[in-house]
């Protein structure tokens, strides 16, 4: 799995999942139950991960979203 982005932001993760579960590219929201140890303050980012066959059909359909400026560098 590569890291599509890093936030967050609870409203940009649920569209970016949106987007992607529309488009039926498999995902997975990495760390999204590390509000545990910042005290559900919501200061630890989430990672949104997709598959290495995908990575690219997902950063397109994130680009022509808008959301170009929020994909990692990682992916």
């Amino acid at each position: 799995m590569i890291e599509l982005l890093r936030t967050n932001d609870p409203v940009l993760l649920s569209f970016a999942q949106a987007l992607l579960r529309d488009a039926d590219v498999i995902h997975l929201l990495a760390d999204s139950h590390m509000s545990v140890l910042d005290g559900s303050i919501g200061i630890l980012p989430r990672r949104l991960l997709v598959d290495g066959d995908d990575v690219e059909r997902a950063r397109r359909l994130l680009t022509d979203a808008g959301l170009a400026h929020e994909l990692s560098d990682r992916a």
